[in-house]
């Protein structure tokens, strides 16, 4: 094992994107190892709720900003997850999401620059779009729609890769790539399109589960602990290029809502609706790179992960 987890010393983190999914379990983390952290999002899908542990903190500082405009702050590392990450939410303004991806990242790579600020850009497994091979290697290039109703994200994120890389070579920055496979977990909206949260909240209020396409297509899905620990852990190393960080178990969509269903409810029925325009046939991560480079594999196993997910869902559904 790579010893690269990041210290528990007096690191300034900036965290875009902070009240969201992923951001708030990663300022847990960051917390929890006596870190200061200042959380930045204009809430279009973030919650106060799910950093409200920190509200009082001493060491956490809440920014209401869009990361499309800039801003001055001295911090020592960025973690840039700021961007809509569920086809809802980033079709709802297209636009906007492939500016959040675009003037989003190029104003923090802006500030990092100013500060010398180490970055660590959270992309996607979108990039590759509806992919030709399978698993999908980081050298594989991808197969993308430049002009379909998901290229506001998957074509966001690519040109964000593009402009790290770039910094990267013309001003020397300090830049990790981590490209995030299906992650599942506490805290996911319930109405953010999703399959795993769909799924799970259909069956908890006893409707049928809803499935797109006929149910054959898969995915990998990773439990979002073992995704923090990823991103910790990359940006920790010295890793410069992008790594794929998910779980390389496949399974179908089928499989899935089946699984959900006998652990809900055995009786739900299971209707079909037709796929959505360009969406991907696989997905599954070859995560050998982020094995041998930072000393990472995820552990938390799909049961476990479900278990953890559906008790968050009914404690939510019961708080209403």
């Amino acid at each position: 094992m790579i010893n690269n987890q990041i210290k528990t010393t007096n690191i300034r983190n900036l965290v875009t994107g902070g009240a969201g999914f992923l951001g708030s379990h990663l300022i847990d983390k960051l917390m929890r190892a006596n870190q200061e952290v200042i959380c930045l999002d204009n809430y279009f899908t973030g919650n106060k709720s799910n950093i409200k542990e920190w509200l009082t903190h001493p060491n956490f500082e809440i920014i209401r900003h869009d990361v499309t405009e800039p801003i001055q702050l001295e911090i020592d590392q960025i973690w840039h997850l700021a961007c809509p990450a569920s086809p809802i939410h980033y079709q709802e303004n297209p636009i906007k999401t492939a500016k959040t991806s675009f003037l989003g990242t190029y104003n923090m790579l802006g500030l990092a620059r100013r500060v010398k600020a180490k970055f660590l850009l959270a992309s996607t497994s979108e990039v590759y779009g509806d992919p030709k091979i399978n698993p999908q290697k980081e050298s594989y290039h991808g197969y993308v729609n430049p002009v379909g109703i998901r290229s506001c994200y998957d074509e966001g994120k690519r040109i964000s890769e593009t402009l790290c890389s770039d910094y990267q070579r013309i001003h020397n920055l300090d830049i990790r790539i981590m490209r995030i496979f299906n992650t599942y977990g506490p805290r996911m909206k319930p109405n953010d399109g999703r399959v795993v949260s769909n799924l799970i909240y259909q069956a908890l209020q006893n409707k049928p589960l809803t499935i797109y396409g006929d149910g054959t297509q898969t995915r990998s899905f990773c439990y979002v602990d073992d995704l923090i620990e990823g991103m910790q852990n990359l940006m920790g190393s010295n890793t410069d290029s992008p790594v794929n960080i998910g779980n390389p178990e496949e399974l179908t969509i089928l499989d899935l809502a089946m699984k959900i269903r006998k652990k809900i409810n055995p009786n739900l029925e299971i209707i079909f609706k037709p796929l959505p325009q360009d969406d991907p046939l696989k997905r599954q991560p070859d995560i050998s790179k982020a094995k041998k480079e930072i000393g990472w594999e995820p552990f938390t196993s799909l049961d476990k992960g479900l278990d953890k997910t559906i008790a968050w869902f009914k404690k939510l559904l019961n708080e209403k």
